[in-house]
């Protein structure tokens, strides 16, 4: 039998095209998913949850400063000229400040965020960053730099992945039995707060995944980043149990302890503010632990979130069966990756060369 007949001729075959089983050949410098070990390498990328603490802080003043404006601003045009233009200077204000979160703020926040992830993809695989010889913001940032045009893509990439998510969600028939605590098991609203706490993460999950894989293809390691997932949605979802319990405690301790310099606080706003001090006590108490949320306490489980996905597709091959079972349930993740397809006779996800 010829070569060629045998599917071996000279020039590209379905057999060379063929993807291996396992996607990846990085390593594992760290493999445990422990609280303890997040707060390690949580510790050892400081610079980062520093950095995104100071930007916080300064919007958490600025947004006191606008609950003061907001108010006081619409109780004393609602006094002295006419309530109608009270609600007219309240709603500017809130469409200012909700303008500035969707663009502005949150766009340096993401930036910041996939600095971070590059040293933490580091941290995982390699247990240390680059040569040793630049600092873990100077890491950061080059990468950003080097991987603009994906971590820009991945600004409104999250959308996607979550709509993919969330249609395979669906499809699941075993979520409830997550839930620690009988007689719980039908509560939709705390399934829908799991869920939540697994789709959060996922897209900076996948730029974790495609940064150790390091083969410059954004769109293929998101599509195989996606079928990892969901060959080991239920040790994930499991994880995401005791992230949603272990952060609303501790978001709630916080918000405890913040009550009182934020009643301080209060105590030293103008008097048309502390008309309504109770609420605006609140309020303050609520931006400041949100504050130390997004600083320290959403980037702890982050990293058990990245820990527990590597450590689990780690010499793991493509299950092809899951790849066919997430393109049958969405469209998004059938059309990820266009410019794409499928080698006839071929399992798995391949470029198209044709």
């Amino acid at each position: 039998m010829s070569e060629e007949s045998a599917g071996f001729g000279s020039d590209e075959t379905v057999w060379a095209k063929v993807p291996p089983p396992v996607r990846h050949s990085y390593g594992l410098a760290v493999r445990s998913h422990s609280l303890g070990t997040a707060i390690g390498l949580l510790i050892r990328s400081l610079p980062y949850a520093i950095a995104r603490f100071g930007i916080l802080l300064a919007y958490s003043i600025a947004c006191i400063i606008w609950i003061v404006v907001t108010f006081g601003g619409a109780a004393w045009l609602g006094n002295h000229i006419a309530g109608a233009f009270g609600v007219v200077w309240f709603v500017m204000c809130v469409v200012g400040i909700g303008w500035f979160w969707g663009t502005v703020l949150r766009y340096a926040l993401h930036l910041l965020a996939c600095g971070h992830v590059a040293v933490l993809t580091e941290l995982i695989t390699r247990g240390q960053v680059g040569n040793g010889s630049e600092s873990m913001l100077s890491y950061g940032k080059r990468i950003v730099i080097q991987r603009f045009g994906e971590v820009n893509i991945l600004f409104g990439f999250s959308m996607l992945v979550r709509g993919i998510v969330n249609a395979f969600h669906r499809t699941l028939d075993w979520i409830d039995q997550l839930i620690p605590i009988p007689g719980l098991e039908s509560l939709s609203n705390l399934l829908t707060i799991i869920l939540r706490a697994a789709t959060r993460y996922i897209d900076k999950v996948l730029l974790s995944y495609n940064l150790a894989r390091n083969d410059g293809d954004p769109w293929t390691s998101a599509r195989e980043g996606l079928i990892y997932y969901a060959q080991n949605a239920k040790p994930i979802l499991i994880t995401a149990v005791w992230i949603v319990i272990q952060e609303r405690v501790l978001t709630f301790v916080l918000w405890l302890l913040l009550l009182a310099p934020a009643g301080l606080i209060t105590v030293m706003l103008p008097a048309s503010v502390r008309q309504s001090g109770g609420v605006v006590t609140v309020l303050i108490a609520i931006l400041l632990a949100g504050t130390l949320r997004s600083a320290f306490i959403k980037p702890l489980f982050l990293i058990m979130m990245m820990v527990r996905f590597h450590a689990l597709a780690e010499n793991q091959p493509i299950n092809q069966d899951w790849d066919n079972r997430l393109a049958g349930i969405s469209d998004k993740f059938r059309t990820l990756g266009a410019g794409f397809t499928m080698p006839r006779g071929a399992g798995g996800f391949w470029p198209n060369r044709g």
